[in-house]
């Protein structure tokens, strides 16, 4: 059995959508597990974790115009502005999307679809250094 735990440290420049998959990538070789899982947990209420098509640029420029016309920076609705316009909106754009993904391995590759990417979310307007902590459990290809 193998079973590898690391954190990867991501700066971010401000709201953005960023590729972090050759960084996950990375780590799943690292433990040279041949099958297993890889998960992904993001230690932060205002950034997100997704899944997303990584050949186009304009579908990450799509999603970040849809979620800024679902969610407002600066509502009125809002109580929770202790840090900023985009405080409250940041939450809700976590709780709306996901801070955790799981993705199987097969010979010691991270097994995404052919256009699919793993991707950080940041949701706040400032700049931020988000931990991101990889967990593979597998088993290697001797087994």
């Amino acid at each position: 059995m193998i079973f590898l735990q690391k954190n990867i440290f991501i700066h971010t420049p401000g709201r953005s959508i960023i590729d972090i998959t050759e960084q996950v990538q990375t780590v799943v070789s690292l433990s040279t597990a041949h099958q297993g899982l890889c998960h992904l947990f993001l230690r932060h209420t205002s950034a997100s974790l997704i899944f997303c098509e990584n050949a186009d640029p304009t579908v990450l420029r799509d999603l970040e115009a849809f979620m800024s016309r679902l969610v407002h920076d600066g509502d009125k609705l809002f109580l929770h502005t202790e840090e900023g316009k985009d405080d409250m909106s940041a939450h809700v754009r976590t709780v709306l999307t996901q801070n955790s993904l799981t993705i199987p391995i097969a010979e010691e590759k991270l097994m995404l679809g052919t256009w699919q990417g793993i991707f950080l979310w940041e949701h706040r307007l400032a700049s931020k250094q988000r931990q991101i902590v990889i967990t593979v459990t597998g088993v290697s290809g001797e087994n």
